[in-house]
C-alpha cells in the first residue's frame, strides 16, 4: 500500500459536492478507490446489461431454472473456507442506517451482530455515506459518542459491543457525487472500499477483520466479480487471502436457483447466506410480471409459510450447511408498540412464532430492525439452539425443486391492499427524499425493500387490469380514486404543515411515474436518487 501515498488519481466531484470530507476520501483513500473502480467497475456495467437482457427472456414466457452449466458444482462434495470465531454465534443480528445514534444503540443492543447498512435503510445522500463511513470508523476505534439536546441524553458503547457487519449498495446504485475520468463511480465500490481502507489494520488488531452483507445478487457471476473485488483489496492491504468475509443476501428468485453456485465462487470469503425476504417478494413479482400465472396477492398474505417463501428458505438453510456455512433466517419488521399492550403483545408474539419457526427449521441466526426485539429472538434461539450455531442440521430428507421455488402464492387482491401499497409507498419515499432510509410506519419498520413491494404491487395489479376480491377490475379510474383519497388520509395525518412543508409533492409525482409508466423502473431509488 505504500505507493498509495506517492501516487496521485484523476477524481472528480460533482457541481452539487459543498463538503468533500477529506477526512473520509484522502488522496490515498480516492487512489484506492480508482484502482477498484478501474479494475472492476466496466466489468459491472456489464453484469447489469446481463440483468437486463435476462429480463426480457422472462418477459417472453422464459421462468428460472437450476444452470445446466454448473450441475457439477451442485453435485459434488466441497465446503466452503472457515468462519471467523466472532462469526460463529450469530443467533441475533441487528440492522439499520449508518447514522451516529443507530450505531451506537445497535452495538449496545445486545445482538450477537450489528448489519451497518448503505443500503436499502440508508437514503444515499452524500452526508449520510461520508459521515457514515466516519461513524463506522469512531466506532471501530470505541471513540463513538453523541449527545442529544432535545433529550438532554448522552449516548457511548458499553464494554461488549456486537460484531459489526457493513452492507454496502447493490450493484445498481451508482455514485453520483464521485467519478472517475468523468464516469460516475460505483456505490458498492465506494461503500466497501472505504470500509477496507480506512478500518482493516485497527480490525485486524481486534482479532476482527472487514466483514460484508452482499445485496441484491442475481447470478453466480456477481458473486465472482465480489470474489475478486475481495481478492484484490485483500493483496492492496497486504492481508492474507480470506481474511475478507461476506454473507449474501438471498433476495432475488434467480439467486434462489444458485445457491451452490454463489457459495462456490466466494469460496474463500463466504460464511453465510441470508434470506432477505422482502425484497425476494419484490424480485419474485418483479421478474415475472409480465407472466399471468404469478398475480401476487396483497403482501399481507405473503408470509415464511407460503409455499415458495418457504421453499426457498428450508433451500438455503439445506445448500448452507451442505457447504459448511452459517444460513441465516429474515427481518423481523415490528417494532414495539408503546402505550397500547393489547398491540404490542400481538406483534411480539407474531415475532416470537416467525422466529420459532426459523430455528425450528434449521437457521442459524435471524434479523430484528429494533433493539426492543433482540431479547425476544434471543430467548427463542436460546432455548431451541443452546450452541453457537446448528450447522450440523442437514435436512437430507428435504427435496426443493424448480416448481417448489416459483409456486404461485394463494390469495386475493382487495382495495384496502391497494390503499396500503398507495399509502405506504408514498410515506416512505417522502421520508426517503428527506434522507431517512428507515421508516416507522404503521407499527412496522419499513425500509426501500418493503416500499417496493407496494409500488410494484400497484403497477402488477394495474396492469395487468386484476379482479378484485369483490369483482371490481382495478384500471386507472379506480387507481386514479383511490391515490386521491389515499393523499388526502395521509395530509390529515401528518397535518397540512408537514404535508406543505415535506416532500410530499415530489413523492407522489415519484409514486404515479414509477406506477403508470408503461416500461417498469427496475429500482425506485435510480429515478429518485436525482432529488436527494
Amino acid at each position: 500500500m505504500s505507493d498509495l501515498a506517492v501516487k496521485k488519481v484523476s477524481a472528480q466531484f460533482s457541481n452539487e459536492v459543498a463538503n468533500y470530507y477529506p477526512e473520509v476520501l484522502t488522496d490515498e483513500a480516492l487512489f484506492f478507490l480508482g484502482k477498484l473502480h478501474e479494475k472492476f467497475n466496466e466489468e459491472r456495467l456489464s453484469l447489469l446489461k446481463r440483468r437486463a437482457q435476462e429480463q426480457v427472456l422472462f418477459e417472453k414466457g422464459k421462468l428460472p431454472s437450476f444452470p445446466v452449466e454448473t450441475s457439477d458444482i451442485r453435485n459434488s462434495e466441497w465446503v466452503a473456507g472457515t468462519t471467523p470465531e466472532d462469526l460463529q454465534d450469530r443467533r441475533v443480528e441487528i440492522t439499520g442506517p449508518v447514522d451516529r445514534k443507530m450505531i451506537i444503540n445497535a452495538l449496545n443492543s445486545g445482538a450477537k451482530t450489528f448489519m451497518a447498512d448503505f443500503e436499502d435503510s440508508n437514503a444515499p445522500s452524500w452526508k449520510n455515506n461520508m459521515e457514515g463511513q466516519q461513524n463506522l470508523s469512531d466506532a471501530i476505534s470505541k471513540t463513538i459518542s453523541l449527545y442529544d439536546s432535545t433529550k438532554d441524553k448522552s449516548y457511548q458503547l458499553n464494554d461488549e459491543v456486537a460484531t459489526l457487519i457493513v452492507r454496502p449498495r447493490g450493484l445498481h446504485l451508482n455514485e453520483e457525487h464521485l467519478l472517475f475520468d468523468g464516469e460516475s463511480a460505483s456505490g458498492s465500490l465506494i461503500d466497501f472500499g472505504l470500509y477496507v481502507f480506512r478500518n482493516t489494520k485497527a480490525l485486524m488488531e481486534q482479532g476482527s477483520a472487514p466483514y460484508f452483507y452482499l445485496p441484491k445478487m442475481e447470478h453466480y457471476l456477481e458473486a465472482r466479480w465480489w470474489d475478486r473485488v475481495f481478492t484484490y483489496a485483500e493483496q492492496c492491504m497486504n492481508v492474507p487471502q480470506g481474511t475478507l468475509k461476506a454473507t449474501v443476501l438471498i433476495e432475488t428468485i434467480t439467486a434462489s436457483f444458485q445457491l451452490n453456485e454463489i457459495i462456490y465462487e466466494l469460496k474463500d470469503h463466504i460464511v453465510g447466506l441470508n434470506c432477505g425476504r422482502w425484497d425476494y417478494i419484490f424480485s419474485y413479482i418483479k421478474k415475472l410480471r409480465y407472466q399471468p400465472d404469478f398475480l401476487v396477492p396483497n403482501r399481507d398474505q405473503v408470509t415464511m409459510t407460503t409455499p415458495f417463501m418457504e421453499a426457498y428458505s428450508k433451500l438455503v438453510i439445506q445448500t448452507c450447511h451442505k457447504r459448511g456455512i452459517h444460513a441465516m433466517g429474515g427481518m423481523a419488521a415490528q417494532i414495539p408498540i408503546k402505550n397500547d399492550t393489547e398491540a404490542n403483545d400481538k406483534a411480539i408474539e407474531k415475532v416470537r412464532n416467525d422466529k420459532l419457526r426459523e430455528v425450528q427449521n434449521g437457521h442459524d441466526g435471524t434479523w430484528v430492525a429494533h433493539p426492543g426485539l433482540v431479547k425476544v429472538a434471543m430467548d427463542i434461539f436460546d432455548e431451541y439452539m443452546p450452541q453457537p450455531n446448528q450447522k450440523d442440521k442437514m435436512l437430507s430428507d428435504v427435496e426443493i425443486t424448480e416448481k417448489d421455488l416459483l409456486e404461485k402464492p394463494e390469495g386475493t387482491i382487495t382495495e384496502e391492499g391497494i390503499r396500503k401499497n398507495i399509502n405506504v409507498g408514498i410515506l416512505y419515499i417522502e421520508a426517503w427524499l428527506r434522507g431517512n432510509g428507515a421508516v416507522a410506519l404503521y407499527n412496522l419498520m419499513e425500509d426501500a425493500a418493503t416500499a417496493e413491494i407496494s409500488r410494484t404491487q400497484v403497477w402488477q395489479w394495474l396492469h395487468a387490469k386484476a379482479t378484485l376480491e369483490d369483482g371490481r377490475t382495478f384500471d386507472i379510474k379506480l387507481y386514479n380514486q383511490l391515490l386521491e383519497s389515499e393523499v388526502n388520509n395521509i395530509q390529515a395525518m401528518v397535518g397540512d404543515e408537514a404535508f406543505c412543508n415535506g416532500k410530499f409533492e415530489r413523492a407522489i409525482q415519484l409514486f404515479e411515474e414509477l406506477v403508470l409508466n408503461e416500461t417498469f423502473e427496475e429500482f425506485l431509488t435510480l429515478p429518485a436518487y436525482q432529488y436527494l
